[in-house]
């Protein structure tokens, strides 16, 4: 299994990004994705995530509000898309799967996200 995530740049305040992550495969490893992210100096946190099945999204409080998971079936690509971006979103945002929004077991490769004027 392979993820491949991709979408990220750089953005003034306020503005609005779209991550997507492809999964290579759908298999029970792959039944939850989510997303993570990581900035200088502070912890890896949970963003956002979700199941193929039962159409459950979840969301960090940090987010929630501004953030919509949405999926492509044909694609296998669940993306993130987060508005009213601000200077505390600036970080590496990571795509991970697993058996559940707890177990995950594949990491995709990070995509870079600075929100800066």
């Amino acid at each position: 299994v392979q993820l491949q995530a991709s979408g990220g740049g750089s953005v003034q305040p306020g503005g609005s990004l779209k991550l997507s992550c492809t999964v290579s495969e759908r298999t029970p490893r792959t039944s939850a994705v989510a997303w993570f992210r990581q900035a200088p100096g502070r912890e890896r946190e949970f963003v956002g995530g979700m199941t193929w099945t039962g159409g459950m999204r979840y969301y960090a409080d940090s987010v929630k509000g501004r953030s919509t998971i949405s999926i492509d079936d044909a694609k296998n690509t669940v993306s993130l898309q987060v508005n009213g971006l601000k200077s505390e979103d600036s970080a590496v945002y990571y795509c991970a799967s697993g058996l559940t929004l707890s177990n995950f077991s594949t990491w995709g490769q990070g995509t870079q996200v600075t929100v800066s004027s």
